[in-house]
């Protein structure tokens, strides 16, 4: 097959594909920080405040909730992906690409504590699709799967620090070996690698905010000791409990929606603003900080941490997380972003332990954090080392323990539940 000229054109089709599908990305990544600048400081600032009071996330969110009643209940494809199912689930297609895209700019800048990436995965298996179709190669089941998965591995890729990352989300997402991975592997690393060119280029032509995942500062570094073990081992347990306790929630909000799905969509939108507030009610901070995906919120927890106390680090977990549980069951967008800052500030609010280092701890959070919501513990300590940089070949041995510890507790703590209210929740696009 790799020797094909069938094969050789769906390479080179899917390098011409990464070019198209990253500018989509990119348009649709700074027009949502736009309007998410637009909502959550210029409007503020117009009203005369500093930054936003903490009742601000309660009409942002009940219009969050009354925009996306009616695209979940009469647009095709229900808005995209629930994003407590994960990344997984079958490509979106042309015809319900409308809907899911116009649900993540409509409702993600208000501060639905969603991530991007899911929609942006959407963007691009669409794309893809659609390109197939007008080729005249929608007969073709296989090529079109595969194509519609280089699509959604190159949007993926734009916002998690290059093709690297997603290329080991696809192969430990899809679970193939052999041939199969070769086959498959090749036309998503073209897209991914053109994507990821394109978006990081138009970036700095244009001075747009691409909102990639990233840490341009970090604590100073330390190597990991045996009392970054001791507590670190406890810590990514803790995590992994966290976040899947979370996404229960988000299972239990599913059912609880099936039935007057937009009222309750609006109720489901309606509490996660209640949940923001609450956080800017019991810190004094902003409420932008568990109101939006949690991109910026990291990047300032890492450059700063003694800038956060730990009373405020545990009220962003208790609050973010029982906010970003309900919106996971309920709302849409991408579930691994706020997880990611759920994570590191549970790992940094424990950081204060005698022999625990801030730089050891915000490691860990991260790894521990997107093993427990992908299930993927290998892509987890990937992305946890290409964040780090270079403080990341001494934090590699804690950085794989904790994505291998909060893997392993996730399942035990998932075994406890119900399986039959459980959908897939690894993988990229099916």
């Amino acid at each position: 097959m790799l020797l094909s000229p069938g094969y050789r054109r769906l390479l080179l089709l899917c390098v011409l594909l990464g070019v198209p599908i990253a500018l989509a990305c990119f348009f649709f990544v700074g027009l949502q920080h736009q309007l998410q600048h637009w909502v959550w400081t210029s409007l503020p600032e117009a009203a005369g405040y500093d930054t936003p009071p903490w009742w601000w996330p309660l009409p942002a969110l009940v219009l969050a909730g009354l925009i996306l009643a009616p695209i979940v209940t009469r647009m095709p494809g229900a808005g995209g992906h629930l994003p407590v199912n994960g990344l997984g689930g079958p490509p979106v297609g042309p015809k319900a690409l409308p809907g899911a895209v116009l649900a993540a700019l409509a409702t993600l800048p208000l501060g639905v504590v969603l991530g991007p990436e899911a929609p942006l995965m959407a963007v691009g298996s669409g794309l893809a699709l659609l390109a197939v179709r007008r080729a005249g190669a929608g007969g073709d089941q296989r090529a079109g799967a595969i194509l519609a998965t280089a699509g959604s591995t190159a949007a993926i890729s734009t916002i998690l620090g290059g093709p690297v990352a997603a290329a080991v989300l696809l192969i430990e997402g899809a679970g193939l070996a052999g041939s199969q991975l070769v086959v498959l592997l090749l036309p998503c690393l073209l897209a991914s690698a053109t994507g990821s060119l394109v978006f990081t280029g138009f970036g700095q032509w244009t001075g747009l905010k691409i909102g990639a995942l990233a840490l341009p500062d970090l604590p100073p570094a330390a190597n990991p000791d045996a009392g970054d073990f001791l507590w670190g081992i406890p810590t990514a347990a803790l995590i992994a409990v966290v976040i899947t306790l979370a996404r229960e929630l988000g299972h239990r909000t599913v059912s609880w929606t099936r039935r007057h799905t937009a009222v309750r969509t609006v109720a489901c939108a309606t509490a996660v603003g209640v949940c923001v507030a609450a956080y800017a009610l019991i810190t004094g901070r902003s409420p932008a900080e568990a109101a939006l995906s949690g991109q910026a919120a990291l990047a300032q927890l890492a450059a700063d941490p003694h800038a956060w106390p730990v009373g405020a680090l545990i009220a962003l977990v208790a609050c973010k997380g029982l906010a970003w549980g309900i919106a996971l069951g309920s709302l849409r967008g991408g579930p691994i972003f706020p997880a990611v800052l759920l994570g590191t500030a549970t790992a940094m609010a424990c950081s204060g332990l005698p022999g625990f280092g801030a730089t050891p701890a915000l490691a860990l959070g991260i790894s521990a954090a997107a093993a427990a919501v992908t299930g993927l513990p290998l892509s987890s300590a990937v992305l946890a080392v290409l964040l780090t940089g270079g403080d990341a070949y001494d934090q590699m041995p804690l950085i794989v323990t904790a994505s291998v510890v909060s893997f392993v507790v996730s399942q035990v703590v998932r075994r406890t539940e119900p399986e039959a209210a459980h959908a897939p929740t690894t993988g990229t696009t099916g």
